[in-house]
């Protein structure tokens, strides 16, 4: 497997994008509901898969796994399932219900986005934005739920997060893939 220079430079850029949105809290948003926080983290995962494909999105997503792992494993560690177990299985916990799922965000946008791109561009990346959006909430919330650290009575007070960040990711991939794609092209260029 061959990696571009174009592949890197954008994977570059995405990830100095979640780091700012991360380091800065730019990224995540309070919420009044188990999680805390609303992100937009999901966004570059989603948009280095759309553009160049599931290792680049694997490889952002990675960046927004290893912050919310450092942010809310204490959470996760300090929950009444795990509060007797030992300090690996906490730990384990926390790799598969915070990183895990960050690492298939690209992925899952890059499958949508590639089984529908040849219909409407714009259809398509918006399918993408919230495949990559909703694979993040799902597999979080369904890994929390299987390993007990939360019950499924959360699901009513994060459905309203889950559903803000899926047409977020959509309206946010739309715009950036699309301007991309322009400025790629030579059309790009200012109005003022």
């Amino acid at each position: 497997m061959t990696i571009s220079t174009r592949s890197i430079v954008v994977a570059g850029v995405l990830i100095a994008i979640s780091a700012v949105l991360s380091l800065t809290g730019l990224g995540y948003f309070p919420v009044p509901n188990v999680t805390a926080s609303a992100t937009i983290l999901q966004v570059p995962p989603i948009i280095g898969a759309v553009l160049e494909g599931p290792a680049v999105g694997a490889l952002v997503g990675l960046v927004f796994g290893v912050d919310s792992l450092v942010k809310f494993a204490s959470v996760v560690l300090s929950a009444p399932a795990y509060a007797a177990a030992p300090l690996w299985q906490g730990w384990l916990a926390a790799i598969v219900i915070i990183l895990l799922p960050r690492l298939l965000i690209g992925p899952a946008a890059w499958l949508v986005y590639r089984a529908l791109r040849r219909g409407s561009p714009i259809v398509a990346l918006a399918a993408a934005g919230v495949a990559g959006s909703l694979a993040n909430s799902v597999l979080v919330l369904g890994f929390a739920i299987g390993l007990q650290v939360f019950t499924a009575e959360v699901l009513v007070s994060v459905i309203p997060q889950v559903v803000f960040e899926a047409v977020l990711s959509a309206v946010v991939t739309v715009a950036v893939v699309a301007a991309w794609h322009r400025l790629g092209s030579g059309r790009g260029g200012s109005s003022v």
